[in-house]
């Protein structure tokens, strides 16, 4: 058996031609142009790359986007009062603080100061408290867009066993608790692993639903996975012989019913959502 590939890149050309008509109709009943706006700290080189194609996506879809660059010695407190307009600027409907930021600023602060309602990162403590009751205002975009995927490509999840490796505040707990919650897309029984968990193949081995985002090349192997299991591989890790997964594609493949690749898997699918919740957030603003 050789696993269906569940292609996420073409979802996300789906999705953004769907949000295209979304939003030239939310601009014609508002006049009002739904607006990203990114922060960038420094100069890293991948977050350049990911800084452009999520205005290259917001091009592709008709919505306005901005961004400030601030040295990599800004101070805390010019980050947080340039936060603060941000917050307070009208034409302003999303702000993305591109991680990681340098020793000197306190990430969590950062993050936190950004307003719930601009929040479309959904990394703000009262989007979290809203996901974890099940009324979320945002969906944190990875999450959003693995959820998206399952529904999307007919992969039934009520019921199943998921088994998500990696507890991150990114991926592996907001995606925990969306396949947990009622719904399209959920009513899993969930098991969350980590560096901690022992004899982790053993309990890998019984999930339907195998979600790896711990950011370990190919750790994830034949012998790990239950045969005819869907596998959601998060993983973008840079190694000498090119980008690969947490999930070693070519041998799971051959157990798996469905795998997603890397590239070309979960990553398109992450900045998409991230445009839809901006969407969102302007629908919010103009009640």
């Amino acid at each position: 058996m050789t696993a269906r590939i569940l292609d996420g890149k073409a979802l996300a050309a789906k999705i953004q031609n769907e949000l295209a008509d979304e939003i030239i109709e939310f601009i014609e009943n508002n006049a009002v142009d739904p607006t990203l706006c990114a922060v960038l700290v420094g100069e890293d080189p991948a977050s350049e790359i990911y800084i452009r194609n999520k205005r290259k996506a917001c091009d592709k879809v008709g919505m306005e986007s901005r961004l400030h660059r601030l040295p990599s010695d800004v101070s805390q407190e010019e980050m947080l009062k340039l936060i603060t307009r941000l917050n307070k600027d009208n034409e302003v409907h999303g702000i993305l603080v591109q991680l990681p930021l340098p020793p000197q600023i306190d990430t969590t602060r950062i993050l936190c100061a950004v307003s719930p309602h601009k929040d479309v990162d959904a990394f703000h403590p009262e989007n979290v408290g809203r996901l974890v009751q099940g009324r979320p205002r945002f969906l944190p975009c990875t999450p959003y867009g693995i959820q998206e995927l399952l529904i999307r490509e007919g992969i039934e999840t009520a019921g199943r066993h998921a088994v998500v490796v990696g507890r991150s505040d990114i991926v592996g707990k907001p995606l925990a608790n969306m396949l947990l919650q009622h719904g399209r897309g959920a009513d899993c029984t969930v098991t969350v692993c980590h560096s901690r968990t022992a004899d982790l193949g053993a309990i890998t081995r019984q999930a339907d639903i195998l979600i790896a985002a711990v950011g370990r090349p190919q750790m994830i192997t034949a012998e790990m996975v239950k045969p005819g299991a869907t596998v959601i591989d998060v993983g973008i890790n840079r190694t000498a012989a090119g980008v690969v997964g947490d999930v070693d594609f070519a041998s799971v493949r051959e157990v798996a019913g469905a795998i997603t690749p890397v590239p070309g898997g979960v990553g398109p699918l992450t900045i998409t959502m991230l445009l839809k919740n901006t969407l969102r957030a302007a629908a919010e603003a103009v009640g």
